[in-house]
């Protein structure tokens, strides 16, 4: 009764930020065990200490893919199928893997565990909530099935059989939950000409990036246009999503053209596929057919943008989101033309919208600068450069998993920071601000306002 009752009383966020910690932990115990180590080719069994196997519990589990270890051969079978489940609990949430067995067991789902389903899924309001559980856990199973046979196409007669079905499930879990885990050790870098497995993965990269609500409303629209139509919401971010893929694809093809170290040795149409999947992989997806580390600074500031501002509300990728960004420079352009309201398809932005993005804005660009800052301080490697550690920063806090090849060469102290990072970008550095923040009866005495503040 007690322990119903401490769980009650957890807020959404509290709840949404402990059992992301709590399953973390459990993970990493999981991996650290010898039995789900891989095999040398002596006989040994391959090594890796607790701290490796928390790092990769809490990639796992936020969906993000830095690696300090190569989960191809570090993992057996077992240890890939237990990365394989974080993932998938970490994309579609905890809570609401705990609601649906709830709903299962037909035990009551009551207005607060709506409450926090909600929050996790990005849902609108919490009275259609189960519906629409049942509705993602159909959706993303037939996706991934769907996804899997058509990587079964490539990856069964390059594997077997057995190998290549585990193989296909594995990579379209991956996929759709935006994780960017590779079985392997070069990620997917062996197929940046193959048009199959680039596009079927970035399919699904798009799809699982894109948010739930909205791909229920663009089905409901295409299937019945004049009951359904597409929310403000919806079109925001398939606006977005539509830009930022566009202008990513450019950036790639233009600036890494003559690059003979990634894009150079490779014909027109395979530049153009693999410049495509870099734009859709770098917004919090984390899968590579190029090397990152041989890419140029310019194609690397463009990579750290697009993965800070990351996938779009509900989705299973990371970072700022595509709407807080739009939200945050819709606000600033009206206040430079001197408008008095930002405006989105005809509608006002009101000022609780443009209060939180601003607010998820500013804390995660503070959250960023000093993880980034205490990499610099414990980095011991004159090899690391500075724009590496950023890199890498911006890649654990947009949960994109995309690095220069820097990952394994950081210490323990910097791993540590890298986790921190990844677990705070996974849960959002809003809902862990209000999760712990100490809640008050709220705004008794209301100050008059002062304008002689200058700005800018």
């Amino acid at each position: 009764m007690r322990r119903k009752t401490l769980y009650s009383r957890l807020s959404p966020p509290q709840l949404i930020a402990l059992s992301f910690a709590l399953a973390i932990l459990v993970g990493g115990a999981l991996l650290s065990l010898p039995v789900t180590h891989g095999v040398n080719p002596d006989g040994t069994r391959r090594s890796v200490n607790f701290l490796q196997a928390l790092f990769t519990s809490t990639s796992a589990l936020c969906v993000t893919g830095l690696n300090v270890v190569d989960p191809a051969k570090d993992f057996n079978r077992l240890g890939q199928v237990i990365i394989m489940l974080l993932i998938q609990l970490g994309g579609l949430g905890i809570i609401t893997f705990g609601t649906s067995f709830a709903l299962l067991s037909r035990r009551r789902v009551n207005f607060s565990e709506r409450l926090r389903v909600a929050q996790q899924v990005g849902a609108l309001n919490a009275g259609g909530v189960l519906s629409l559980i049942r509705s993602i856990f159909l959706y993303t199973f037939l996706i991934e099935l769907a996804g899997a046979a058509l990587l079964a196409f490539r990856f069964v007669p390059l594997e077997g059989w057995g190998r290549g079905l585990f193989y296909a499930l594995f990579h379209s879990v991956s996929a759709f939950n935006n994780a960017g885990f590779a079985l392997y050790s070069n990620n997917l870098m062996n197929f940046v000409a193959d048009p199959l497995v680039s596009l079927v993965v970035a399919l699904l990269i798009i799809l699982g990036g894109t948010g739930f609500l909205v791909q229920l409303n663009v089905v409901a629209h295409l299937m019945d246009p004049r009951r359904n139509r597409l929310l403000v919401h919806s079109k925001l971010v398939l606006t977005m999503m539509t830009v930022l893929l566009v202008l990513g694809t450019l950036t790639y093809l233009i600036f890494e053209w003559n690059n003979p170290a990634t894009l150079g040795p490779l014909g027109f149409g395979a530049k153009l596929l693999a410049s495509f999947f870099q734009s859709v992989t770098t917004r919090t997806a984390g899968f590579n057919t190029l090397d990152y580390g041989a890419m140029g600074l310019t194609t690397l500031f463009v990579s750290i943008i697009l993965m800070f501002i990351g996938a779009n509300p509900g989705g299973t990728g990371g970072g700022i989101k595509t709407s807080t960004f739009y939200v945050m420079m819709a606000s600033a352009w009206s206040m430079v033309r001197g408008r008095r309201d930002a405006t989105l398809f005809h509608r006002r932005l009101d000022t609780d919208t443009i209060l939180r993005a601003m607010t998820v804005g500013l804390l995660s660009i503070g959250l960023v600068n000093i993880m980034f800052t205490l990499l610099l301080a414990l980095n011991t490697r004159a090899d690391v450069r500075f724009v590496n550690l950023f890199f890498e920063a911006v890649s654990a806090f947009g949960t994109v998993g995309l690095s220069m090849n820097t990952t394994p060469l950081l210490n323990p102290d910097q791993h540590v920071v890298l986790i921190v990072l990844m677990f705070l970008g996974r849960i959002g550095p809003l809902t862990f601000a209000v999760a712990f923040s100490r809640s008050g009866s709220g705004d008794l005495i209301r100050y008059p306002a002062e304008k002689d503040i200058l700005i800018g």
